[in-house]
């Protein structure tokens, strides 16, 4: 074998070993090429995940205050139309007159008397209705005795047994209305 084939083969070995090496580093660069890929996929995919849940947490939390928020205002506008209902039915209490007032104010005097033990009682009413109260009271056991702020009816007591009796029509509308508030929104409201 003479010195240039030795050559040879030694250049040939050792470009077969470089094709090898070059061939085996290309291996390893595709397969962390396709590593990296699939972490950055991964990585994406986890991300828009994340965005999403973001996304819909923050849709539903506003869609949470939306819905507060359209409560707060339907339970707002209900209460104004709940006050003007009343401000209407105390318009119209305070607005009876003739026989309706008197028998309203008869029957409240007649309940008010009926809690005190033939005693003398002083009765107070609402200006506008002294006159038709010291009508009422002529033949009993009571007289009138001042005014009060109210709608009418009658407000009675007596010094003897110290007992109060608010028999007006602001206390019996202010009863009804406690008791039949619920009746009132439903059929007010359709609930």
């Amino acid at each position: 074998m003479s010195l240039e084939t030795v050559v040879e083969d030694v250049e040939d070995e050792a470009r077969a070993r470089a094709e090898e090496i070059r061939e085996q580093a290309e291996a390893e660069a595709d397969e962390i090429v396709a590593e990296a890929e699939t972490d950055a996929e991964r990585i994406r995919e986890e991300r828009l995940a994340e965005v999403d849940d973001q996304i819909d947490q923050e849709r539903e939390q506003t869609l949470s205050s939306a819905k507060l928020e359209a409560k707060q205002e339907r339970l707002g506008a209900r209460r104004d139309v709940l006050e003007d209902v009343r401000d209407d039915v105390e318009a119209a209490i305070a607005g009876l007159d003739g026989d309706d007032r008197r028998e309203l104010t008869e029957a409240l005097l007649d309940a008010s008397l009926a809690e005190f033990d033939d005693e003398d009682v002083a009765v107070y009413t609402r200006a506008e209705d002294v006159e038709l109260l010291e009508d009422l009271v002529a033949d009993r056991n009571a007289e009138v005795d001042g005014e009060v702020d109210c709608l009418g009816g009658v407000v009675a007591e007596s010094d003897t047994s110290r007992v109060r009796v608010n028999n007006t029509f602001d206390s019996v509308l202010e009863s009804v209305w406690d008791d039949e508030l619920k009746n009132i929104s439903e059929r007010l409201f359709d609930q």
